[in-house]
């Protein structure tokens, strides 16, 4: 068995291990479920098992070169066929693979690397950079044929090199998983502090090449601010940036590699900043009687400028949905952390900025821990968003008539009431003509900044079983539509993908700097075979 052959493989389709599928009785049992509550008859197809997946053949013949790190397995086919979007894994659940790659490799060090890219470029095959593929704007393999096909998967190169611990920085391989990255940083007290809601199944390579964001609210939360140099490999050679704390020489290097969404070349380490691992820590959860009561109070509390490491708010929909309140107050959490200090002035502050917004906040709904290991935010309407939010479901519901989605996005202060009553009107409006009564929409706070809000948006409808695609296409066109026009970005920290363009995207960006972006990629990847389609047509 090779390295990547792991026994408890993940899901070809479903966000979750193999082990962890839902099984045809849990399927049953929700569609027993969803009929009773809509009315209508729903039947659960059995979970699909990739030995039935009809595949092509592979295209594409593998010299001795390369083919002790190369795979045309069925599963490995399958597997990195598509991202982690809703309509990815209706296509795969189905065993609707129009398009699979031909080889998936695994390269286990630079070098493989660079000879498989060779390899590519020397045969125009096209050359798709794959960390754990969560992507959900349909960032990764070519959507329809441009002819043989590779991913190229980073899952060998997974571990941290090497940790500085004067500087606070760690030279760390592209393919690490999340969760393994912090295991090896744990022992010497460190953490990157970065947590994406896919961290479980996304690397460290994939969270620079879209922007990623993690869940921390202010101050340091994109990737962007963590990377001190980065190292990628492209058709035309090498390109690594020199390790500096900051530089005001020129455009920055590792700028063109942060986002880049694999067009440039492929990122195969890189030095991160590093933090100690906090162990004083404050939260809590604070009510307010409106949506528009509670987030004034949040631009108080980011203009405040004291930088908690979680602020957010559910206004009562998604509060009564993700926290379990009662649909009529919007929920703002707080929470701070440190290595070094106690949090409880932080929190104290933030509580008063609160209660003078009209907050609702008992003192004994404060959580503090000064080192001791206390939990706070495990409780209460806090602990529960906290396990929603983690808990990212197993795939139970797929193809099951059932549509859950959100689009993600960011906007100044002083345009965001207009611009979210535009978006629940646009974007509602679609949802009544498509769902009828059974349709949800509701908002969050992911990340704010002094000047503005990052609203995550959620919605959900009981379609027609097996026309999901084309009704959640018509919510997403009204979605992109309505960010554009109303001022937002078309993403915020998803990506750009295929998804958001052209109809979003390449409405946001000057089409000067689309061109710069094309002269780039001409340079580095001159017979354009890396990742086409994704930021700008190949």
């Amino acid at each position: 068995m090779e390295a990547w052959e792991m026994a408890d493989r993940k899901s070809f389709w479903a966000w979750c291990l193999e082990s962890e599928e839902p099984t045809d009785a849990d399927r049953a049992a929700l569609a027993a479920k969803l009929s009773a509550e809509y009315g209508t008859q729903i039947t659960a197809k059995p979970v699909p098992s990739v030995d039935d997946a009809d595949l092509r053949a592979p295209r594409i013949p593998i010299p001795d070169s390369v083919a002790d790190w190369c795979s045309t397995s069925t599963y490995d086919r399958a597997r990195y066929a598509y991202g982690a979007h809703f309509t990815e894994r209706v296509r795969a659940f189905n065993l609707d693979f129009p398009n699979p790659p031909d080889v998936v490799a695994h390269p286990r060090n630079e070098t493989e690397v660079e000879a498989t890219l060779d390899w590519c470029d020397a045969n125009g095959y096209i050359a798709v950079p794959y960390g754990g593929g969560s992507s959900v704007v349909w960032g990764l393999a070519p959507p329809q044929d441009r002819g043989p096909t590779v991913i190229i998967s980073l899952d060998q190169l997974d571990q941290v090199l090497e940790i500085d611990d004067v500087s606070r920085a760690a030279r760390i391989q592209a393919g690490v998983f999340g969760p393994h990255l912090e295991d090896q940083l744990r022992p010497s007290g460190h953490t990157l502090r970065h947590f994406p809601q896919s961290f479980r199944f996304s690397t460290l390579g994939g969270w620079i090449a879209t922007r990623s964001g993690g869940h921390y609210a202010t101050n340091h939360t994109h990737i962007d601010e963590f990377v001190e140099s980065a190292r990628m490999v492209t058709p035309s050679g090498w390109w690594e940036s020199r390790r500096l704390p900051g530089s005001g020489a020129g455009p920055s290097p590792d700028r063109m590699v942060i986002g880049s969404e694999g067009i440039y070349g492929i990122i195969t380490e890189a030095w991160m900043r590093i933090q100690k691992r906090p162990t004083f820590r404050a939260t809590a959860g604070i009510t307010f009687p409106s949506w528009e009561a509670g987030y004034e109070a949040v631009r108080h509390l980011v203009q405040a400028k004291l930088w908690p490491a979680n602020l957010r708010i559910l206004d009562p929909a998604e509060a009564s949905r993700a926290a379990g309140m009662d649909g009529q107050h919007a929920l703002v959490i707080v929470s701070f952390e440190s290595a070094e200090l106690t949090q409880r002035h932080n929190i104290a502050q933030a509580a008063e900025i609160a209660r003078g917004c009209g907050g609702h906040l008992p003192d004994d709904e404060i959580h503090i821990d000064d080192g001791t290991g206390t939990p706070t935010g495990r409780g209460g309407a806090v602990g529960a968003w906290r396990n929603a939010f983690i808990g990212v479901g197993n795939g139970v519901e797929t193809s099951l008539g059932l549509i859950n989605d959100t689009f993600e996005t960011a906007i100044t202060w002083d345009q965001w009431p207009e611009f979210d009553a535009v978006v629940r009107e646009k974007v509602g409006a679609v949802l009544a003509e498509v769902f009828g009564k059974h349709h949800s929409l509701s908002c969050r706070f992911t990340h704010v900044y002094t000047d503005g809000p990052a609203p995550y948006y959620t919605w959900s409808g009981m379609g027609t079983q097996g026309g999901e695609l084309e009704q959640w296409q018509s919510v997403k066109d009204a979605a992109n539509e309505a960010l554009v026009s109303a001022g937002g970005t078309s993403t915020h920290h998803h990506a750009v993908g295929r998804m958001h363009r052209p109809n979003a995207y390449d409405r946001q960006r000057p089409e000067l700097f689309a061109e710069a972006i094309r002269a780039a990629k001409k340079r580095l990847d001159p017979n354009g075979i890396l990742n086409p389609g994704v930021l700008i047509d190949p």
